[in-house]
């Protein structure tokens, strides 16, 4: 589970809720993927003018606007979605989960595999919530639905239109879940409180305010330290004990809990290669500040004249779909684009002409200009691109190296296997809390989208789920960005030689977990971000 997400205490989302209980210290679970956010309150028309019944019938629905904005504990003010009143009145529970019950009904990917529940059966609306999903499991045993979950709606805006949240400004991923526990430090936000604290990455935790992180197993000793990484307030003050990279001592470094603000785009760089510069870009989260950002990348390398990219999204759990799609016109160009799809949107069997607010079924373009800072986007018009990626890539990420593909960009993967989130949600505020229910799937150009077990990176492209590339675990040991961190030195190697092979004994082919403590050099690690940042959202 997602221990490490520093959310504010208006978090609603279960995973943090578990943050709370002593068993999250020994498991580790992955996010969700998406992107985009903002209200669709009040965009159904109910059909039915009557006073809806509190009763309940299995299998019969009223319009979920019936239901729309009736609240136990209506909101006043100004809606930041919509700079406009919020329309919520005074209503019941009862309200709220019959809203969330038709709704579902109306919008829901596989809303005919939902067990019609009593909402009166049920206390809590969240909980009732949660059963408004399929229970269906893949062929590999795994839940077909694994990315059902809501957020406080002030918390949701905050996060998705100003890359805002509540911690400390660092990312952890998680090599070893269990007891001796492995977490080390993947990356820190510019600067935030970890960044200003020389907080560096593979920075290895050993204690939280005195206790044990490795391997304490008590409950009150493992409460003490989710209080530590969760802090539930903001200016907390917490003293964390980590090892440095090759450093056989500890040191202590202090930290703050504050309102953090994400740089979704860091590292901009060009190497010298025989073959012409070679453009980096880290890339971190499809949030709405990242386009400012991803503009200002490309504009730099075009003008430097790049002739090749490695675009880094291994910790890039997803995001807005609108910013994945502006991303490969800016790596593509419009020679490549015009007139293709990035990505058409699959509904559910109620939805085939139209959309779920009764717009016109149109596939989502290659943006060529900016949806947020206006003008033409400027493009880099490359015929490949090589993609860092891991298990944390996911959603809106996966949609990049899915919608390039599908006009015959050329991808070359590097990393391991990614995520599998080919599904995405359209937020729902309603009474104070934003509900992501799968609604759709996303196909490239060329009719793909069946890619549910990740992008795996072989020897060989079978033009699907199979991506030419190099398969290798991350390098911790190594910054971001640095020539010599090994997935960023195999993309170079590859662009130079075609091979995955680099001089040495380094085998980029082979995962490995680390053969001793200080070996972070090739691992498999998570960071699990907050679901917010692992789903394909559409605005």
């Amino acid at each position: 589970m997602k221990l490490f997400s520093m959310q504010s205490p208006r978090t609603s989302f279960s995973v943090l809720l578990m943050a709370l209980s002593s068993a999250l210290l020994s498991s580790c679970g992955g996010g969700g993927g998406g992107g985009g956010g903002g209200s669709s309150t009040g965009t159904f028309t109910p059909t039915d003018n009557g006073s809806p019944s509190s009763s309940w019938k299995s299998g019969v629905f009223l319009d979920s606007a019936t239901y729309a904005n009736k609240c136990t504990a209506p909101r006043t003010g100004i809606d930041p979605n919509t700079n406009a009143a919020y329309l919520d009145k005074l209503g019941s529970s009862l309200d709220e989960k019959n809203f969330l019950r038709s709704w579902s009904n109306e919008t829901y990917l596989w809303y005919s595999e939902i067990f019609d529940t009593n909402p009166q059966n049920t206390t809590k609306v969240a909980d009732y919530f949660n059963l408004l999903k399929t229970t269906a499991k893949t062929a590999s045993g795994n839940s077909k639905d694994k990315f059902h979950f809501t957020y406080d709606s002030a918390d949701w805006y905050s996060l998705s239109e100003t890359g805002v949240a509540a911690g400390y400004g660092v990312e952890f991923s998680w090599i070893s879940s269990t007891a001796p526990r492995n977490i080390v430090v993947a990356y820190t936000e510019p600067g935030s409180p970890a960044a200003n604290a020389n907080l560096l990455r593979g920075a290895k935790l050993i204690k939280i305010d005195g206790y044990d992180f490795v391997n304490a197993n008590d409950s009150a000793t493992i409460d003490k330290l989710n209080a530590g990484i969760n802090p539930k307030t903001l200016g907390e003050v917490h003293t964390f004990e980590v090892q440095d990279v090759g450093s056989s001592t500890t040191h202590s470094v202090v930290l703050q809990s504050g309102n953090i603000t994400k740089t979704p785009v860091q590292n901009v760089k060009t190497f010298d290669s025989p073959r012409g510069k070679v453009g980096y870009i880290l890339f971190n989260d499809h949030i709405k500040t990242a386009e400012r950002g991803l503009y200002d990348a490309v504009n730099q390398l075009s003008v430097q004249g790049v002739k090749d990219l490695v675009l880094d999204i291994r910790y890039n759990g997803g995001g807005y779909l609108y910013i994945a799609s502006e991303l490969a016109y800016m790596i593509a160009g419009s020679s490549a684009t015009a007139g293709k799809n990035f990505e058409k949107t699959v509904f559910n069997d109620k939805h085939t002409t139209t959309g779920l607010f009764g717009e016109s079924l149109t596939p989502t373009p290659f943006y060529n200009a900016s949806k947020d800072i206006g003008g033409a986007l400027p493009s880099l018009n490359l015929p490949r691109v090589f993609v860092i990626t891991s298990g944390d890539t996911c959603s809106a990420s996966e949609s990049i190296i899915n919608g390039l593909r599908g006009v015959g960009v050329e991808v070359i993967q590097i990393g391991s296997q990614t995520c599998g989130k080919p599904y995405g949600f359209y937020p729902q505020d309603n009474c104070g809390t934003t509900y992501f229910s799968i609604q759709f799937k996303g196909v490239n150009n060329k009719e793909f989208g069946e890619y549910s077990d990740g992008f795996v990176p072989s020897a060989t492209d079978n033009g699907k789920d199979f991506v030419k590339g190099c398969s290798l675990g991350d390098d911790l040991s190594h910054a971001l960005g640095d020539s010599a961190e090994k997935n960023l030195a195999t993309a170079l190697n590859y662009q130079a030689t075609g091979s995955c092979t680099l001089a040495g004994s380094f085998n980029a082919g082979k995962l490995q977990k680390p053969s001793a403590e200080d070996d972070l050099s090739n691992v498999v690690g998570s960071v699990n971000k907050e679901p917010g940042l692992t789903n394909r959202i559409m605005k």
